[in-house]
Parts: C-alpha cells; structure tokens; sequence
C-alpha cells in the first residue's frame, strides 16, 4: 500500500514537500509516480521516478518547479514543489507501477498501485 502525505494549504509563491510511503510492499524496484486531480477535472501526470532514481518525466506544467526523488531506501518518494500556483490545487496521488527495475512513465494505466491522496490547495 501507498500512503501519501504533506499537503496542505499554502499561498501563490509557497512550497509544499509531499511523502509517499509504501508499507506491505517494497517499491524499491519499481518505477513510482506522482498524479493529481482538480475538481471537475481528470487525473492527470505531474512527475515520475524511475526504479533507481536515476531518471525523471515531468509535465510541462510543473517543469522547472517541482522535483520528484526517492528515498535513501527507495521505498519512498517525494515531490518537492515550489513556486506553487492556484492552479496547482488538486488532490494528489502516489503511484506504483509492478514492473521491476522499470520507469519513468508518465500515463495511469502503467501504474498497478495507487495511494489514497493529499489535498494540497494553492491560495491566490
């Protein structure tokens, strides 16, 4: 399981660092990814690490702003995300995908496992 963690409300121009923690299974092996939703929106990809944290995808709207990494242990994730914009506000989800020493990718259906979201909400 996946659990995500660290959002939260914070001004136009703030940063947010989020955690996701992976519990019953190890993910060291596997590529992990990052996605949010907006309300009345779809999900949609922001950020994803590879199974060593050697290469990362970003979407051209967080480029330059938000980086994802692994832990020192590789079974967790995070996204730092700086220079936040209103709309950035979304409910964000970790990802796992099964596929070993795999990753980056960047669609939801090349993740098997999905953490339960973080609201992170950007005020103008």
């Amino acid at each position: 399981q996946l659990q995500a963690s660290g959002g939260g409300l914070v001004q136009a121009g703030g940063s947010l660092r989020l955690s996701c923690a992976a519990s019953g299974r190890t993910f060291g092996s596997y590529g992990m990814g990052w996605f949010r939703q907006a309300p009345g929106k779809g999900r949609e990809f922001v950020a994803a690490v590879s199974w060593n944290g050697r290469s990362t995808t970003y979407a051209d709207s967080v480029r330059g702003r938000f980086t994802i990494s692994r832990g020192n242990a590789k079974n967790t994730v995070y996204l730092q995300m700086n220079s936040l914009k209103p709309e950035d506000t979304a409910v964000y989800y970790c990802a796992g995908n099964r596929r070993l020493y795999s990753g980056p990718y960047d669609r939801d259906t090349q993740y098997d496992y999905w953490g339960q979201g973080t609201q992170v909400t950007v005020s103008s």
